[in-house]
């Protein structure tokens, strides 16, 4: 079995495979997974190790594994009104929700208590299924960026 034991930084390295995750699972600093080329692999990353789209993961024979974030079945508000865009943004917040929040519409998890409460403030809400890629500064730390270091936002 494969064991990813480190996040490469460095770029431009060959890909032996991908590994497609959900959210919940790039949360997990260890864990066994089924690699997308069918191999098992198991992961022993720094805890706390947060991954994200895009982030290469190696183990000690120089094999380079990227993370995908893995479709999944999310809310999405659109908003065009800058001060109603950041009440919702406070009222997600608030409620300690992973939100991936872009110029013209917010991500969240699917939760149908979340959108009516969205609707009830004047949003539009529809489910859509891509992958989710939340704001980093809601973990305590990110693996992606300079170093693996942790990011006081």
């Amino acid at each position: 079995m494969i064991e990813l034991t480190r996040t490469i930084e460095t770029k431009g390295e060959k890909i032996y495979s991908t590994l497609t995750l959900p959210l919940d699972l790039r949360q997990k600093s260890r864990q066994r997974a089924t690699l997308d080329n069918g191999e098992e692999a198991a992961l022993f990353l720094k805890r706390g190790t947060v991954l994200r789209n895009g982030d290469l993961l190696g183990d000690d024979q120089g094999l380079v594994v990227e993370v995908k974030a893995a479709p999944e079945r999310l809310s999405c508000a659109r908003c065009s009104d800058p001060l109603l865009f950041a009440r919702a943004c406070y009222h997600l917040g608030n409620r300690h929700m992973p939100l991936q929040i872009e110029p013209d519409r917010i991500l969240y998890l699917h939760d149908h208590v979340l959108d009516d409460m969205l609707i009830g403030l004047g949003l539009a809400i529809e489910t859509v299924t891509e992958p989710f890629e939340p704001e980093p500064g809601a973990y305590g730390g990110s693996a992606s960026g300079a170093g693996s270091h942790h990011h006081a936002h």
